[in-house]
């Protein structure tokens, strides 16, 4: 059986390390110092180079490396209608340095005031062809990706009281709008040619936490009932996607300059996972004991592909060949119908923020080629297949 169009037996969440020019443009853009244009010009070249080193490494699944954005999701989700950024979050689960992320709230109601992602898709894909050609016939293939946030990322971590209550009495309407508006945003990408879409996605994972899972019954939600909830959120905000756009999701347990947030088996919300969620491929962290055994992936369906995240983006070290491959190989044990059914990336992103994980340009590299290499041995130089 094919893997879904897009999806490659070496993979990736999307993310790279923000270039330092990316980052000083940034911070002048902030001061006042440079116009957007600037910026985007500045952020346009990092884009080209990005596109470069993923073709040169092997990787065929391309993304912008989210030079674009500071944090994985606000920047997406601020420009929806009706959602702001207000202070901080407040949860257990804290930076060592005690940072916490911003908190998302909706003060009114949901709309769609414009595509969102769909200059950047246009880019991207201009920057793919453009570069592929430079390597020859053999390497013109390549797929751009679109990574977005899950549409839960706006109700997991306020809820109720996250949501204003006089544009949103009954929270059933609010789900419907909210995955209207996702309707529309993957309308526009499929209009500008976009064909793979992955959604980010905490919270799902955030549920497999015990400590987590209290905290959102503290706040009137249950843990329990939620994964299936939030299913049924991004199958409707996927239903009307034509038939050959593929649709991911990556579950996290978070990613924050090398730190982490939550810990736990997927097996609280693996069968609605994998056999209620309408998606074609899923990105799933297994970097280490956190994200528990391979046990949950017996509700995979057959029709379906798991992306193992065996390998890790938070640390300098490369990982162990042998190490992963045995793991592959257990995983497979499991699934019904093996190997076929799996693909291998790092657990996420090396850079789900501008702050970045702690290692270098070259280091992060270094992982994407060892990344490739293990899928040559495993599965063939096609890595398509």
């Amino acid at each position: 059986m094919p893997l879904p169009r897009g999806v490659y037996r070496a993979d990736h969440v999307g993310s790279f390390l923000r270039p330092i020019a990316v980052k000083k443009a940034r911070q002048d853009f902030a001061n006042g110092r440079i116009s957007s244009s600037e910026l985007r010009a500045v952020e346009d070249q990092s884009i080209s180079t990005i596109v470069e080193n993923q073709l040169k490494s092997g990787i065929r699944s391309i993304t912008d490396g989210e030079a674009r954005r500071a944090w994985f999701h606000f920047d997406f989700l601020k420009q929806l209608g009706g959602i702001e950024i207000q202070g901080m979050i407040e949860s257990s689960a804290r930076a060592s340095d005690g940072y916490s992320p911003p908190r998302l709230v909706v003060t009114g109601k949901l709309t769609y005031e414009k595509p969102i992602q769909v200059a950047d898709f246009q880019y991207l894909n201009t920057q793919i062809k453009s570069t592929a050609a430079k390597f020859g016939e053999g390497n013109t293939y390549a797929t751009p990706k679109v990574s977005i946030p899950s549409p839960t990322m706006v109700h997991f971590r306020g809820g109720r009281a996250g949501i204003d209550i006089d544009s949103y009495p009954d929270l059933d309407i609010f789900f419907a709008d909210l995955a209207t508006v996702y309707q529309m945003e993957l309308a526009s990408l499929y209009e500008a040619g976009a064909r793979f879409v992955q959604f980010d996605d905490t919270n799902l994972a955030y549920l497999c936490d015990e400590k987590m899972r209290k905290e959102v019954a503290l706040r009137n939600d249950d843990p329990s009932t939620l994964p299936r909830k939030y299913a049924q959120l991004i199958n409707e905000a996927i239903s009307k996607r034509p038939d050959d756009m593929t649709i991911g999701i990556h579950l996290c347990r978070g990613n924050y300059k090398s730190q982490w947030f939550a810990s736990g088996g997927y097996e609280p919300v693996a069968k609605v996972l994998f056999q209620e969620l309408n998606v074609d491929v899923y990105f799933l962290e297994y970097d280490d004991a956190r994200s528990g055994d391979f046990a949950p992936l017996r509700f995979l369906p057959e029709n379906k592909i798991v992306v193992l995240g065996l390998m890790s983006s938070k640390k300098r070290s490369l990982d162990d060949r042998d190490t992963i491959i045995k793991r592959l190989r257990e995983a497979a044990a499991v699934c019904p119908r093996g190997l076929d059914q799996l693909c291998l990336s790092h657990q996420c992103g090396f850079s789900s923020t501008e702050d970045g994980n702690d290692l270098t340009e070259e280091e992060q590299w270094e992982k994407v080629r060892l990344e490739v290499s293990i899928a040559k041995e495993v599965w063939g130089d096609d890595l398509s297949k």
